[in-house]
């Protein structure tokens, strides 16, 4: 049968003009003898597959490389290769508001939706610049010179969150066995809204209370009182996990309760989040085990509260650059109550503190990777990593400070699972934060850094109270030296695995002895740091690379 499936194929393709040719060639005489049918002249034999049920069909083409040209060969080969379609990514979201998508593809277990939910104008209104970020393209207007501009523009182009809520009610009705969704929430507008009048509100009442405070005390406000705010954040959440009741590891409580408005921190949370497409997807969608969500807010995380079989979470808020969007601790607290479940989690542009990531470690007993992006972590963070038990891999990307004030190292506890640690692009010139980092992840036995500023001889050296390295991973960290690489690698006793690449402050020719015969003994070695003498080195001897006068030379 796969047989006869690629000769229909190559009829299609090769032989399908050739025969057309023939068959109309038989069919019609010469011009000399005019214009009449041959009556020898046979039609070409009908399609083979007719006499195939759709079941045969099917299995036929699940033994087939997964193509798109599959669906073109007629209308069934269409609907069977529709059924057969598990994972699609969304580009027009009327595609999905029509209908037409659940008729296409009635068998999806993955939708990505993060394109569709930008529509792009159909008139050339904008200029030609293109602004992406994480496979998110927005096309700019000629007046979007600054980050303000940048964020209306967007804003512009996205959808209203009553197509956004007709879309996804369509899809969790269509589609209850769904296991992974990519969303953009677009109600961010509203929640900054109340954030912002809820901050005048409170603001105003400290003005009441102070009406002595000097003007520099109101521009510069200490930290103190920042924390003083957080902290009524902290009182209102608490207040509210009060009237929950959990049953069996689950949330069946209520957030639409009624908070004052001086420690409102949770006040956003009165709207009635149940009519939300988001919520249903929550509700209809129980096998729904990954989620990706741009532009989360502390709404977005109460709204599916309902996703108890959650695995992997995906949660991205603020993106410099590109659109200012937030969830803080008491979106944290009321995930981690409901996605006990999790194994793997990413938390990007958000505003978390000790608070969100105890709470994460305390409920999500199950959680292995964790991924985090600190720009907006408050002071204390690093001591709740000692919560997450199960921990295995820890990433920090794009971190500009670790923690300033991680406590003193005697109280901070240890992740007794952690196997992996790694940074990227981050700062480490925070020589306490850094350290604070290490004592946590102590029992770490891969260290991996990539393109991290910061990193020199000392700051590297602080890695040696990890005592059970086995993997040291060093990608474009140009401040480190070949002493610093040696000093290290003598002290890891039992580290098999090295990887040195793009580091131009290593020298081959600085090598010492001992570090020679260390790298002998090294399981897995991977030495490219100097990519200017590895060039040289491949040139050598090749004439490639010379001046023009003594590479032309006179014969």
């Amino acid at each position: 049968m796969v047989e006869a499936v690629l000769g229909l194929g190559e009829w299609h393709s090769e032989g399908g003009e050739g025969m057309l040719k023939a068959a109309l060639g038989g069919a019609m005489r010469s011009k000399g003898l005019g214009n009449k049918i041959d009556d020898s002249w046979k039609p070409p034999p009908g399609d083979p597959f007719c006499q195939l049920n759709d079941e045969v069909l099917l299995n036929i083409l699940r033994r087939l490389s997964p193509a798109p040209h599959h669906a073109l060969v007629c209308k069934r080969w269409m609907r069977l290769h529709g059924t057969l379609r598990q994972a699609i990514k969304v580009q027009d979201w009327t595609f999905l508001e029509s209908g037409r998508i659940c008729q296409r593809f009635p068998n999806l277990t993955d939708v990505d939706l993060s394109l569709a939910c930008i529509v792009t104008p159909q008139e050339p209104t904008g200029s030609a610049i293109l602004l992406t970020h994480q496979g998110l393209t927005v096309q700019l207007n000629y007046d979007a010179v600054d980050p303000p501009s940048i964020e209306r523009c967007i804003e512009e182009q996205q959808l209203s969150p009553a197509k956004l809520d007709r879309g996804l009610k369509l899809l969790a009705d269509a589609y209850p066995g769904l296991q992974r969704l990519c969303v953009v929430d677009v109600r961010r507008g509203n929640y900054f809204g109340r954030a912002r009048s809820m901050s005048r509100t409170l603001s105003k009442q400290k003005s009441m209370k102070n009406p002595s405070t000097p003007d520099s005390d109101k521009k510069n406000p200490p930290v103190k009182e920042v924390r003083e705010s957080k902290d009524r954040f902290g009182d209102a959440l608490a207040d509210v996990l009060k009237d929950l009741k959990t049953d069996g590891g689950t949330l069946t409580g209520n957030l639409d309760c009624s908070v004052e408005t001086p420690k409102s921190g949770t006040q956003y949370l009165k709207k009635k989040t149940e009519e939300t497409g988001i919520a249903s997807i929550a509700k209809n969608c129980p096998l729904l085990q990954e989620l990706d969500l741009y532009q989360c807010t502390d709404e977005t995380l109460r709204a599916i509260a309902d996703c108890e079989n959650l695995q992997i979470v995906r949660l991205i808020g603020s993106v410099t650059g590109f659109y200012h969007c937030t969830f803080t601790d008491i979106g944290l607290t009321i995930m981690s109550h409901t996605f006990r479940r999790l194994v793997r989690l990413e938390l990007s542009g958000c505003e978390a503190s000790y608070e969100g990531i105890s709470a994460i470690g305390k409920c999500c007993v199950m959680l292995e990777e964790l991924t985090l992006s600190n720009k907006g972590f408050y002071e204390g963070w690093v001591a709740a990593l000692s919560f997450l038990a199960c921990l295995k891999t820890l990433r920090l990307e794009g971190c500009k400070q670790i923690d300033r004030n991680p406590g003193p190292h005697d109280r901070l506890g240890r992740c007794s699972a952690i196997e992996r640690l790694h940074l990227e692009r981050c700062d480490l010139r925070d020589r306490a934060g850094f350290s604070a980092l290490l004592a946590v992840c102590a029992v770490v036995r891969e260290l991996e850094f990539k393109d991290c500023w910061g990193l020199d001889d000392d700051t590297l050296a602080l890695t040696v109270s990890c005592k059970r390295v086995r993997l040291l991973s060093l990608e474009g960290c140009s401040l480190v030296t070949t002493a610093g690489v040696d000093s290290v690698v003598q002290s890891f006793k039992d580290l098999n695995r090295l990887r040195v690449t793009f580091c131009d402050n290593i020298r081959d020719s600085e090598l010492s002895p001992a570090l020679c015969d260390r790298f002998l003994t090294l399981k897995e070695f991977s030495w490219r740091p100097d990519t200017k003498s590895v060039l040289a080195a491949g040139l050598a001897g090749t004439g490639v690379g010379q001046k023009g006068g003594r590479f032309f030379k006179k014969s």
